[in-house]
């Protein structure tokens, strides 16, 4: 009976620190946004207080610097799909590797995740008629 309290306390304590990372993973990608917003700020504020004329094409361009720069949707899901295209085969290959028992499973996998690149290619595709490209 005290081997069943144990281990399922182990398993209890295990759960709690996964989630409990998830939730600390969390709380810092906030903090950390919350920071860089506030230093972003402190920037503006410090140009405008010293007097400099600024235009705001350069307030502008000093604002999506802190923000990750020029997003582009649209080149984020081609390089996603072209990570996850390759995977698909190597699935496929590894489920005719193990056999038949794991064939179909990972065979069906396979198709998912083909499904899910081509879906990201055309999402790229579709992203990229949306958003002005920076010649124009």
């Amino acid at each position: 009976m005290e081997n069943f309290e144990l281990s399922s306390l182990g398993a209890g304590l295990v759960a709690l620190a996964f989630w409990g990372f998830i939730a600390a993973v969390a709380v810092a990608g906030i903090w950390d946004g919350i920071r860089k917003r506030d230093a972003q700020h402190e920037t503006v504020r410090h140009l405008l207080e010293s007097g400099q004329q600024t235009d705001q094409a350069t307030l502008e361009k000093l604002l999506s610097l802190s923000d990750g720069g020029n997003k582009h949707p649209d080149r984020d899901f081609k390089i996603t799909a072209l990570w996850i295209l390759p995977v698909a085969p190597g699935l496929a290959l590894l489920g005719l590797i193990l056999g038949a028992e794991a064939q179909a499973p990972l065979l069906g996998v396979a198709v998912l995740v083909a499904c899910l690149g081509i879906g990201f290619l055309l999402a790229g595709k579709i992203a990229e008629r949306w958003i002005p490209s920076d010649t124009d």
